[in-house]
């Protein structure tokens, strides 16, 4: 466990993420407190955002831990350094030198305690000479310069760099108060044009040198009288054991086997694609990704089995490893499109279908979404194909013939309904069900019946029938006139039709007569309001004006029933009780 956290640091240090590092350091240290490494890499990201105490002290503890490692004395003389203690600095590195003579970091970290070792008591001594940088940062040349350079771009988003940069510009002897400032070294190395390089790895910052000679004399500046600006120290690469480099190498070689694997997979060259991914599995077991790929070749080859195994496998495989919750999805995902393939039967989507739904759960794909519902309606579809038996559909409907005789409605409902189950085709079990719903007072699932009913059989008189007699029970006498005349197209001689038509030209007349009971009345007109033509009739500008000459202009009126959509609308409005005529 501390070796992965120690993992998880390095990472992060390598990232630039150093709060993170110094927390995954922190990790592995309470797991492994006497492990020296631990404390020198906390150590270097402590340093590299500058908080110098907390690197001394763990510097200080890995040098306790391992008084013979080299490495300790370089982050101890980098933390002295930061601190501006530069004779501890010089005396850290100079132990280190006496363990490893020939180490580089070492070497440049003496070198850079020593110069600034001089360059402190050279001050101390008197007065700084003017700062010869100074005319680096006058002008808006400067700020062209800095957006010019893709490196010092992104710092001029930062106000705190503005606003050192600004100060600078007005006060070039600034420019001492912020040495440390990585961000104002890199720009300072735009504005003269030298490369600046980190400490890191060994490797020393490219500035111009500038050794003390003999003082001038003060009216006679020169450039030799330019300070060398004091290093800031630069934690050195984490330490990395040689199984870590083993384990980085072989990432790489992975990497690279699943490029070719892609490759493979887009020229449809399935076998050697499976060749790539396997390779890549066996020298990494940490991504998924391989295991994933190499289940999508399964499933274009057809070869589904092998597809759910590596699905399953990457699956548990990212549980242990907490991988992105997207990639389990897609492993999840992968692994219903091919239980979807297998499927041959309703019952055999139920597990795909619970597969789509494991996936949306860790991540809300469209695309999983989409297969998902998919799924869902082809199970659908084949449970209807695979219940779909006529014959037994023609026996049920029997059976609730015999309970509508016997007057058992809902005993009849459920026949019907087994029977349309059986047959979702059949007009009459639909208009025979929705009688039984009429009988029952359940006037809107009649309606809905018998209305599918004359979808399905358009020349079928019963549908008509239904469906004007749920219209003539709800009152909505004008639509089930319409209803039964639309009938009577079909079967101009049908008894049945025509004496609907009789009764609701009757209850028409009786409202139109005014004989209609104050309740009577009152029922109609508020059914009436709540029907859409109704209120779109009474909500027309035209029909309302026709309304008030009706009242106040009988002449005009006359003119209006002349056409015939008027007369038509002033019709239903009499019917519904709206309109009465005297």
């Amino acid at each position: 466990m501390a070796d992965e956290a120690k993992a998880k640091g390095n990472a992060a240090f390598s990232s630039g993420d150093f709060n993170a590092a110094i927390k995954h350091f922190t990790d592995a240290i309470s797991l492994s407190p006497t492990n020296h490494v631990l404390y020198s890499n906390r150590s270097a990201a402590y340093a590299s955002l500058h908080q110098y105490e907390a690197a001394l002290s763990d510097a200080k503890k890995t040098v306790e831990l391992k008084p013979d490692w080299s490495k300790g004395y370089s982050r101890l003389g980098a933390s002295h350094l930061g601190l501006h203690q530069y004779q501890d600095a010089v005396s850290a590195y100079k132990k280190g030198l006496e363990i490893d003579p020939n180490n580089e970091a070492l070497k440049s970290g003496l070198a850079d305690a020593q110069s600034a070792a001089t360059a402190s008591a050279s001050r101390s001594r008197g007065a700084p000479p003017p700062n010869p940088f100074g005319d680096a940062f006058q002008g808006p040349e400067m700020w062209a310069k800095l957006t010019a350079d893709p490196t010092t771009r992104v710092f001029l988003q930062q106000p705190d760099f503005v606003k050192a940069m600004q100060e600078i510009q007005r006060n070039p002897s600034k420019l001492n108060e912020y040495l440390q400032d990585q961000r104002v070294m890199q720009a300072l190395g735009v504005l003269l044009n030298v490369k600046f390089k980190a400490h890191g790895g060994g490797d020393d910052m490219e500035i111009p040198e500038a050794d003390s000679p003999p003082a001038p004399s003060p009216s006679h500046p020169t450039k030799e009288e330019v300070k060398k600006p004091e290093p800031e120290p630069e934690p050195e690469p984490m330490e990395i054991t040689e199984e870590e480099k083993e384990k980085k190498e072989k990432k790489e070689k992975a990497l690279k086997e699943k490029e070719a694997g892609n490759a493979a997979y887009k020229k449809k060259d399935f076998e050697t694609a499976i060749k790539h991914y396997t390779t890549a599995m066996e020298l990494d077991d940490g991504d998924i990704s391989y295991i994933t790929n190499r289940a999508a070749v399964y499933l274009e080859m057809g070869k589904y089995e092998d597809c759910i195994k590596d699905c399953d496998k990457a699956v548990e495989r990212g549980r242990e490893l907490r991988s992105d919750y997207k990639m389990i999805a897609r492993a999840l995902t992968r692994k219903g499109t091919a239980l979807v393939k297998m499927a041959k039967c309703s019952k055999d989507y139920e597990p795909a279908i619970e597969t789509f739904q494991k996936a949306l759960t860790e991540h809300r794909n469209p695309d999983t979404l989409k297969k998902l519902n998919d799924a869902e309606k082809a199970k659908k579809d084949l449970e209807q194909q695979e219940y779909f038996d006529p014959n037994i559909a023609d026996e049920e409907r029997e059976k609730g013939n015999e309970c509508f005789k016997q007057q058992k409605y809902p005993e009849a409902v459920k026949h019907y309904t087994e029977s349309l189950r059986r047959n979702p085709k059949d007009p009459k079990a639909y208009s025979n069900r929705a009688a039984c719903y009429t009988k029952l007072g359940a006037l809107p699932e009649g309606l809905k019946d018998a209305e599918k009913c004359i979808e399905l059989d358009p020349t079928f008189s019963k549908g008509y029938t239904r469906k004007g007699a749920v219209q003539f029970f709800m009152k909505e006498y004008d639509k089930a006139l319409e209803t039964y005349q639309e009938g009577l197209k079909h079967d101009a001689n049908n008894q049945e039709l025509l004496d609907g038509v009789r009764r609701c030209v009757e209850q028409i007349n009786k409202a139109n007569r005014g004989d209609l009971s104050p309740e009577e009345l009152k029922e109609r007109q508020a059914k009436a309001m709540q029907d859409p033509e109704i209120q779109n009739i009474l909500s027309d500008p035209v029909m309302r004006q026709v309304l008030i000459d009706f009242q106040e202009n009988p002449k005009a009126a006359q003119e209006h029933m002349k056409n015939p959509m008027v007369m038509n609308k002033i019709q239903k409005l009499v019917s519904a009780g709206i309109v009465q005529m005297r």
